[in-house]
């Protein structure tokens, strides 16, 4: 019987040796780093002065809450939709002469710090300006635009404005300018990074979209 069953008792030992070898193999992989949001909170107060890296703050102001009409509040967006716009901006579909500069001198490690240091901040409320077409943002926002095939825009960015990490950022309380600068980029394909954003920003006009940003920047 034992030699028999010799060549079957080999054959499962080279099997359960095999086995055995990947899965050590699979344990000596190295352990993904994770984002380090006390060195992020470092370098975006005091950026690199050795690599001319200038710091975060003089542009997206004190913990990530811009006071800066034209440069987006930051503070409590998506960690994973931080990491992906800095990487974006390295690449041609969200080319912006200063953010593009500054993220190449990024490494990898350091975008993901950064992100994670501004998404555990606590973002200050924005407001609307303009009472006039505040209710029309809000329709937008809400319903969309039927007759021009514009989705509502909670269906993406949450009824609130949280959106969804990575895919769609929080809206909520951000400045009127950045928001309708966006939707302008989008529609003349200057910024190219969401499909659907680019197709929805085309059927819009100038007015509703000033509109839809200054309702958002009133969302709390």
């Amino acid at each position: 019987m034992n030699r028999a069953f010799s060549p079957f008792v080999k054959s499962l030992f080279v099997a359960l040796l095999a086995v055995s070898s990947a899965a050590s193999a699979v344990d000596a992989k190295p352990a993904v780093a994770k984002a380090d949001p006390a060195k992020g909170a470092t370098l975006y107060a005091d950026g690199d002065a050795a690599r001319g890296l200038p710091a975060c703050v003089s542009c997206h102001g004190a913990a990530g809450n811009s006071t800066i009409a034209a440069n987006p509040k930051l503070a409590g967006q998506h960690e994973a939709y931080i990491y992906k716009q800095l990487v974006n901006f390295t690449a041609p579909e969200r080319n912006q002469a200063i953010m593009t500069t500054y993220s190449k001198m990024l490494t990898d490690e350091e975008k993901k710090n950064i992100a994670a240091y501004l998404s555990a901040q606590v973002a200050k409320p924005g407001a609307a300006k303009n009472k006039d077409t505040v209710e029309i943002g809000k329709k937008i926002y809400r319903a969309g635009i039927v007759e021009k095939n514009v989705p509502a825009c909670a269906s993406c960015h949450g009824a609130a404005g949280s959106g969804l990490p990575s895919q769609y950022p929080r809206l909520a309380g951000q400045h009127q300018d950045y928001t309708a600068a966006q939707l302008t980029t989008f529609r003349t394909g200057v910024r190219y990074n969401n499909a659907a954003m680019t197709t929805i920003a085309k059927r819009m006009s100038d007015d509703e979209m000033k509109a839809v940003a200054d309702y958002i920047a009133g969302m709390k």
